[in-house]
């Protein structure tokens, strides 16, 4: 049996301006449906991926920019960062985690130790490890996303 997570709904304020930065960021348009004033759906897909986000009106009640830690799996950090850039999306710096591989929050600094063990050291990880070089945004609610780079994945996945 297959489970594939294919949707995540996101909590967004203002339904218009999320769908501009989503596109902005290169996210694909695949439905924009206004049924009501109270119900409104839009769902996109950022480039390359089988998942998916969702939000508009009427569709949670879960408190607008409350979705943090969206990960966005990437082959090369800083051309996907750069990229976003280009595209007028505002990204941290590209950074790794000194003490471990699996990085969350939005920090900013060169050395950030956040409490949990980790810390935060601008850069991609010294030796370009899979899984170890991030950078993070989020769209204009504050619902926050890492871009992680992934170079090789274990076998069989």
């Amino acid at each position: 049996m297959n489970l594939k997570l294919e949707l995540f709904v996101l909590p967004v304020s203002d339904v218009d301006r999320t769908r501009a930065f989503y596109e902005k960021a290169g996210f694909r348009l695949d439905l924009a449906v206004d049924v009501s004033d109270d119900y409104r759906v839009v769902h996109l897909t950022p480039p390359g991926s089988e998942a998916s986000i969702i939000f508009g009106k009427g569709l949670t009640t879960a408190t607008p920019g409350s979705a943090q830690g969206l990960y966005l799996v990437v082959t090369d950090i800083e051309q996907a960062r750069a990229e976003l850039v280009g595209r007028g999306v505002e990204v941290s710096e590209v950074f790794h985690d000194g003490k471990g591989v699996f990085f969350h929050g939005h920090d900013a600094g060169d050395v950030v130790h956040n409490g949990q063990g980790q810390e935060r050291i601008v850069g991609p990880h010294p030796e370009r490890a899979s899984y170890g070089s991030y950078a993070t945004f989020s769209d204009p609610d504050g619902n926050g996303w890492v871009l992680q780079e992934v170079t090789q994945r274990a076998p069989g996945r």
